[in-house]
């Protein structure tokens, strides 16, 4: 097999068993999905392939993200740590990453954090955002009976694009009749609606603060 590689990937250091771990992240909500290990030869069928191949340590045995679920891990980015012994790949996961059918494999709490940023901390304005497209992309990968996003991604890109429209024309008529409870109302079903679609077309929320940024 041959790869041409970025420079940084000359130098990586696997362990003494020949593996490097790797955490996997989705590149739209940035949760972290899964913690898993590469030898040279998954590393290198990952750069070709493009999709997440990795080593099972408790099989023995080169294993291909989603070869049999289907729930496949499109690569977007890799990135090298400063010690050059473990990676970061950013994906596009084709559904849940965990084996129990989970968004991510990391879903058990064992400490709780500040849910409260202190007043004035960087961030504290937009994190509801952040918050809101992690749990759109944890709906999306598993499809949760009774959830009102699980039947937007069901009935498909048709019912999305209805809705955003939808609440394109409500917040219009809100604004018109200067209700500022009802504008708040019909903004935030719009947000939501906005956020599903992005996710179903596969554009970070990043990207579209990026333009923004680009257009200051």
């Amino acid at each position: 097999m041959t790869v041409e590689l970025a420079p940084a990937a000359q130098n990586l250091r696997f362990d003494e068993n020949g593996l490097i771990p790797v955490i996997v992240q989705d590149a739209q909500s940035k949760a972290v999905l899964t913690l898993a290990y590469m030898n040279e030869e998954s590393f290198l069928r990952s750069v070709e392939t493009k999709e997440t191949w990795f080593w099972s340590r408790s099989r023995q045995e080169l294993w291909h993200k989603g070869a049999t679920s289907g729930n496949t891990q499109r690569i977007v980015s890799m990135q090298v740590d400063c010690d050059s012994d473990a990676l970061v790949v950013q994906v596009v996961p084709n559904g849940p990453a965990c084996h129990t059918g989970a968004y991510s494999c990391f879903s058990g709490e064992l400490l709780a954090g500040e849910k409260e940023l202190e007043k004035g901390e960087a961030g504290e304005r937009f994190a509801i955002l952040g918050e809101l497209e992690e749990l759109i992309a944890k709906r999306e990968a598993e499809r949760p009976e009774g959830s009102y996003t699980t039947y937007l991604f069901e009935k498909g890109v048709d019912k999305i694009l209805k809705k955003v429209g939808e609440e394109a024309a409500e917040v219009i008529i809100a604004a018109k009749n200067r209700s500022h409870e009802e504008l708040r109302y019909e903004a935030s079903d719009l947000l939501f609606h906005l956020l599903v679609l992005l996710r179903e077309q596969k554009l970070p929320l990043d990207d579209v603060l990026a333009e923004l940024r680009g257009r200051r």
